[in-house]
């Protein structure tokens, strides 16, 4: 499948089928994932697999979101590792999580696996939940399966914006352009 027609098709999955995902296919996401770009190569991300039933349940004391799924990616940083911007000492780690997040769903929407990113969950009853210690940062989780038969997309997953609306050349001041004519 070609990249773009793959961005495309990938939906937030809400509800997975009882299927448990292969260890090889668990392995090739968490390859797409190793090998993601990070600032300066420093490869902060670190993942949390999360693939049987007592470490899956624990779950629903972080969020509130669950759909049956099989396999769950928690996906942090390291903030004593990840690169910090000189001029503000902004940590990129929060970027490099995502980056490597993006990575996974991708791989796993290649091999039917489907996915769901949940950025709303409560970071401090994860840490104690999964023991993680202060410097590991949880960025998402990723729940993932194999799609149930009847899951479709949201409604709103094909709608987009206009490219012109989101893209922008050289300045976004307009009086710039205005000024020209």
């Amino acid at each position: 499948m070609k990249f773009l027609e793959l961005s495309k098709e990938r939906f937030s999955v809400r509800k997975f089928s009882d299927k448990k995902v292969e260890k090889e296919k668990l392995d090739l996401i968490l390859e797409a994932g190793r090998t993601a770009p990070t600032a300066c190569n420093y490869q902060p991300q670190r993942i949390l697999v999360l693939n049987d039933e007592k470490d899956l349940s624990k779950i629903s004391l972080c969020t509130p979101f669950q759909f049956h799924q099989q396999l769950a990616l928690l996906v942090c940083y390291d903030k004593t590792v990840s690169w910090k911007r000189k001029y503000d000492e902004k940590d990129e780690g929060e970027i490099d999580a995502s980056i490597v997040a993006t990575h996974m769903m991708l791989q796993a929407s290649e091999l039917g696996i489907g996915s769901t990113w949940v950025g709303h969950f409560d970071p401090e009853k994860i840490k104690k939940a999964y023991c993680i210690p202060e410097h590991i940062i949880p960025a998402a989780i990723l729940l993932m399966g194999y799609p149930a038969e009847d899951a479709v997309p949201n409604k709103l997953h094909y709608e987009r914006l206009d490219i012109e609306q989101t893209v922008f050349y050289g300045s976004f001041d307009d009086t710039e352009k205005e000024q020209e004519l």
